[in-house]
């Protein structure tokens, strides 16, 4: 595939990472967040209440593609009904905690190496993700040893707005310094990731198809990606060294 692509940004979640089920910590996690918060009622419908709340949030950002803080996520949508300051001093602890409970992150096995590589071969590397923490992924990068390779990470909960906007891999490609036309995106979800990179005018996009992902949508003619790799090494069959 000829291009003269520059640099690469790439979602996290179901991209880079995927989540492992692990019933004990997913468990001790939904305990720890009434713990936390001091609840009256059992943990059971606290975490029903929790679950309602956290679908309204959902839509309204899908709706209005904006990224609310920590602090409002949790005092404004999750837990109106509680003192705003003791539930702003716990903010990050329960982001963390809301994100346990469906399970553990871990890294492809292949990334780390296809990173290194895709450095190695010239190209500026980037991340653009749709986040509820700040800390959680540069948090990951530094304990793995990524975090030198990547220039530009944009993250929606530090940038307040979400994908598809286009203004976020905007964003990215200026931190970068690089021109969106030499910019390729690499995500999983065909709907959001392909239109936004689109619109941003991003000279590549790249989807990381599984079948689990093809059963719930499938490219189609409206998003259409450049190209669909079904493990995230492949990238290395599509990105070679820049000359």
């Amino acid at each position: 595939m000829k291009h003269d692509i520059e640099a690469i940004f790439i979602d996290t979640g179901n991209t880079m990472r995927i989540v492992k089920q692990d019933p004990v910590s997913q468990l001790r996690a939904m305990e720890q967040i009434a713990k936390l918060v001091g609840v009256q009622t059992s943990p059971e419908a606290f975490h029903s209440v929790l679950d309602e709340r956290y679908e309204a949030y959902k839509k309204w950002a899908k709706e209005t593609l904006l990224q609310v803080s920590e602090v409002e996520l949790w005092t404004h949508w999750m837990l109106p009904d509680y003192p705003d300051a003791k539930i702003s001093s716990l903010a990050e602890n329960l982001t963390q905690l809301w994100q346990q409970r469906n399970g553990r992150r871990v890294p492809r096995p292949e990334v780390k190496p296809t990173i290194i590589e895709l450095s190695q071969r010239g190209y500026t590397l980037g991340i653009i993700a749709n986040t509820l923490s700040k800390t959680e992924i540069p948090l990951w990068l530094k304990t793995d040893g990524l975090a030198q390779y990547f220039k530009s990470v944009i993250l929606s909960s530090n940038f307040g707005r979400r994908k598809p906007d286009p203004y976020i891999y905007l964003e990215a490609a200026r931190v970068a310094g690089i021109d969106p036309a030499k910019c390729a995106y690499v995500g999983d979800n065909p709907s959001r990731d392909i239109t936004g990179a689109r619109q941003a005018g991003y000279g590549m996009v790249i989807i990381l198809l599984e079948r689990e992902t093809l059963e719930k949508e499938a490219p189609s003619r409206k998003n259409k990606p450049d190209g669909i790799i079904g493990q995230f090494s492949e990238l290395l069959n599509l990105f070679f060294p820049r000359s």
